[in-house]
């Protein structure tokens, strides 16, 4: 015998509901889920993927899972690395890891997910000279 309760088509609607978001949400990313669709950034605007852009460059700016960051930069002098916090902070390029990864072609780009995004030139000194950029994507 199946138990009836309170609310059952209202219950089992939510929990749809629920559903459909937790699938939608990491496909559609959460800019489209936010009422506007992913927005393309160039780093650093006209001066390019550069140093000291954390103290300038992100502000006023607020990211969302599927925006896109470009990096725009000579090839020959840098690079665009992601990476975890961790290597972040240390300025360090993690040897072996599926979740970091170098990018060299001077017009790069990087679809933010959502949560804490890292970057930072990987050339021996760039890092270290400030080279580097954190996002925090919604």
């Amino acid at each position: 015998m199946v138990a009836k309760g309170r609310g059952g088509a209202a219950a089992t609607a939510l929990v749809a509901g629920v559903v459909l978001l937790c699938v939608l949400l990491p496909i559609t990313g959460a800019a489209a889920m936010a009422g506007r669709a992913p927005r393309t950034y160039v780093v650093g605007d006209d001066k390019g993927w550069a140093r000291d852009l954390n103290s300038w460059w992100p502000n006023g700016k607020t990211f969302y899972a599927g925006d896109v960051l470009v990096f725009k930069y000579d090839k020959e002098l840098h690079d665009v690395t992601v990476l975890g916090g961790k290597g972040y902070r240390r300025c360090e390029v993690p040897r072996h890891s599926s979740k970091s990864w170098v990018m060299r072609t001077g017009n790069d780009q990087v679809t933010l997910r959502r949560g804490n995004n890292y970057f930072i030139c990987g050339l021996p000194g760039h890092c270290d000279k400030n080279m580097k950029l954190a996002v925090k994507a919604w």
